[in-house]
């Protein structure tokens, strides 16, 4: 059985962890890609596959930092009709192009990178390919396989990012989380652009710095801590800073709900990824209640755990 590389789910620190913060991802365990060959499994998706790895091929082959990487083999490899066979959604902020990057330094690595910071560093530089900027995490997830908090803190006493990989029942059996399909296929590269426009005001800058990523932090601590009620409370102040801070990531017909409470509503949502559509993220407490929400918003969910 071939290896599978499953999607990515960041449950916090998207955005924030350009400004320090811990992020906090999981795997998406019904979505994932793994190698195939077109002779194998013949369609029009394998050979577009197939081309579209071959332009991710030549950018690696034409660019600096990828000796690492056995580029000869990956090539004669695509020559052959290697593809990969992917059903995570493209788009949609859950690991489509991190998987495949997890992928090919997996296959095609000729030493292995130990050190997390500098392997982060070189899955980014490789999905850069993607999105013109990547922070490494979607790649890093699909690669560690597990879901795990990557900490940026000053009590690590280093100045490098360190990985605590968590057991699958790190969350509370109480708390269920979903994603929301907006139905818009979202580009990362422009959202993350104009983010960083946004960064150049002082006023934005301290604000994000100040309120939102403690807020990050402390929404990762009560989770995992089991803490429900706190994390409920902490989340619901997120999500409403993220409606002031990051609007231009929130479809407008989705900004409402990020103003829903545990306590009223029984469901909270945040964003996803990058944003913009895609899917968002939803927290709560009951798995029936939901669906039945959810049907009669007319909007299709998909849970993760």
């Amino acid at each position: 059985m071939n290896k599978q590389y499953h999607g990515k789910v960041i449950l916090f620190g998207e955005y924030s962890m350009i400004f320090g913060s811990d992020a906090l991802l999981i795997p998406h365990y019904s979505t994932y890609g793994e190698w195939s060959s077109v002779i194998n499994r013949p369609s029009e998706r394998a050979y577009e596959s197939n081309r579209e790895i071959r332009k991710l091929y030549d950018y690696l082959r034409n660019g600096d930092g990828f000796r690492i990487l056995d580029l000869r083999r990956f090539e004669m490899e695509l020559d052959a009709g290697l593809y990969f066979d992917s059903n995570i959604p493209l788009g949609y902020g859950v690991g489509s192009s991190g998987a495949l990057v997890a992928a090919i330094y997996d296959r095609y690595k000729l030493i292995d990178i130990n050190d997390i910071s500098k392997l982060k560093d070189f899955l980014a530089k490789m999905e850069s390919f993607f999105h013109g900027s990547s922070s490494g995490l979607d790649p890093l997830q699909c690669y560690i396989g597990k879901p795990f908090i990557l900490s940026q803190r000053e009590e690590s006493q280093s100045q490098q990012p360190t990985a605590k990989v968590l057991n699958d029942d790190f969350i509370s059996d109480d708390i269920h989380i979903f994603l929301i399909d907006t139905k818009i296929k979202s580009p990362t590269a422009p959202l993350v652009d104009y983010f960083k426009e946004r960064r150049k005001d002082k006023d934005y800058l301290n604000k994000f710095d100040n309120e939102y990523v403690p807020l990050v932090g402390k929404c990762i601590d009560t989770l995992i801590n089991k803490a429900d009620d706190d994390f409920f409370s902490y989340l619901s102040s997120l999500s409403r800073l993220q409606l002031e801070l990051l609007s231009h990531t929130i479809p407008d017909h989705f900004k409402d709900y990020f103003l829903k409470n545990i306590n009223e509503d029984a469901f909270q949502v945040k964003l996803c990824g990058a944003g913009g559509g895609g899917y968002l993220l939803g927290f709560c407490k009951s798995v029936e209640e939901n669906n039945n929400l959810w049907n009669n918003f007319g909007c299709k969910i998909v849970w993760v755990r």
